[in-house]
């Protein structure tokens, strides 16, 4: 079944007539994945599918490649570290020095423990933004939302959503 949604009172939208997603609807999660290789086959690039549970052949069929994720995460953990560390360097040395017990200064495995906390705290809060800007979040609103049979898509149906911001995108 072919759904071809266009909106009728989106702001966003220059001509309220103009199609803007295509939605395709099954009910068997292969013929899905078939569609989903057709699709990207014809040279789409700028398309998503939807199931109730996680299908990995639709991972797979839509070509997803690793996420940056990590690499954002790991910035995220350094950038922590090294800011424990400065936290703790300057407190000791610069701003607050007091020799207690004959120790230096500078005595990094006193570090240790701030180090450790802050590389956490900035790799969580780098792992939820990152994921975030990675998903193009928070996205209040979408044209699928107002598809009514699109609800289906948490029960017993698959989905596959056709932007029209793709460049092969043609809603005939």
């Amino acid at each position: 079944m072919r759904w071809s949604y266009s909106c009728p009172h989106c702001a966003s939208c220059l001509n309220p007539d103009e199609t803007i997603i295509l939605l395709a609807e099954f009910e068997d999660p292969a013929v899905a994945v078939e569609a989903i290789h057709r699709t990207r086959e014809e040279g789409y690039s700028d398309f998503d599918s939807f199931s109730p549970y996680p299908i990995h052949e639709f991972v797979e069929a839509q070509g997803a490649h690793h996420s940056k994720l990590p690499y954002i995460v790991l910035g995220g953990g350094i950038t922590g570290a090294l800011t424990g560390w400065a936290l703790q360097f300057l407190t000791s040395t610069q701003i607050y020095p007091m020799n207690i017990g004959g120790r230096p200064f500078n005595s990094w495995p006193a570090f240790i423990v701030v180090m450790f906390e802050c590389t956490i705290l900035f790799g969580a809060f780098s792992a939820v933004f990152g994921m975030l800007a990675l998903n193009g979040l928070p996205a209040p609103y979408h044209p699928l939302f107002n598809v009514e049979s699109f609800k289906r898509a948490s029960q017993d149906r698959y989905f596959l959503c056709i932007e029209s911001k793709d460049p092969h995108f043609d809603a005939e």
